[in-house]
């Protein structure tokens, strides 16, 4: 299927759910974004095909929005275990083609998967452990394939980007990652800001394009 004939959905829009709905509306997919809090629907009306504020744990709600129709929906909701499985269930029960839910423990991710989640992603205890068994090979170390067309790498930082903040790396715009986490000195920043600097051999945890992994493999 043409990338700009594929429907997905984003529940969610912490920098979790934020990342991965730019980094597919910047490959040319159809994106609704939905989320509680409105001032993460307004921080990307301008980016996505469609941001929503609403409640999705709202059966008619999720109806009334067309979750049916998409070919996949991802839910991404952080803190909160009775809104991401039960937004997991109804997407199901609607008839979404493949719902993909981030869960915070093993225990969320067996409800997650009781519930009809088609993938459940652990990023935060994924990148741990490959980053405890050393999984290093080159400057491209693993990645999670989140769909077809994009996926969720880990990157070491070169020389260049050494002493060098987010902001000034500016690398959403000049190489088409999001960052999601960076591990540093034996610690894991989940929430890098703009300020977050960057030291060569940090370990990043990215969302990146299929087109955008190979350009990295390329730089290698």
């Amino acid at each position: 299927m043409d990338r700009k004939n594929r429907t997905v959905m984003v529940v969610g829009l912490g920098r979790f759910g934020a990342s991965i709905a730019r980094t597919l509306s910047e490959d040319g997919v159809q994106v609704l974004g939905i989320d509680r809090r409105m001032d993460l629907v307004e921080s990307l009306q301008q980016e996505l095909t469609q941001a929503v504020q609403a409640d999705s744990m709202d059966r008619e709600t999720l109806h009334m929005l067309g979750a049916g129709d998409f070919d996949t929906a991802f839910v991404t909701i952080g803190g909160d275990l009775k809104a991401s499985c039960a937004t997991t269930m109804l997407l199901k029960e609607l008839g979404c083609r493949q719902v993909i839910a981030k869960a915070s423990d093993e225990f969320h991710g067996r409800m997650l998967e009781k519930l009809g989640a088609d993938k459940v992603l652990f990023p935060e205890r994924d990148m741990g452990k490959r980053i405890a068994h050393n999984l290093v090979s080159g400057n491209l170390l693993e990645y999670i394939e989140l769909s077809p067309d994009f996926s969720m790498v880990e990157i070491q930082a070169g020389p260049e980007w050494n002493g060098k903040a987010l902001r000034a790396l500016n690398l959403r715009e000049r190489l088409g990652i999001n960052v999601v986490a960076v591990r540093s000195g034996g610690k894991t920043d989940a929430l890098p800001t703009a300020e977050t600097v960057i030291h060569e051999g940090d370990l990043m945890l990215v969302v990146a394009s299929e087109g955008t992994l190979d350009r990295l493999n390329r730089r290698k």
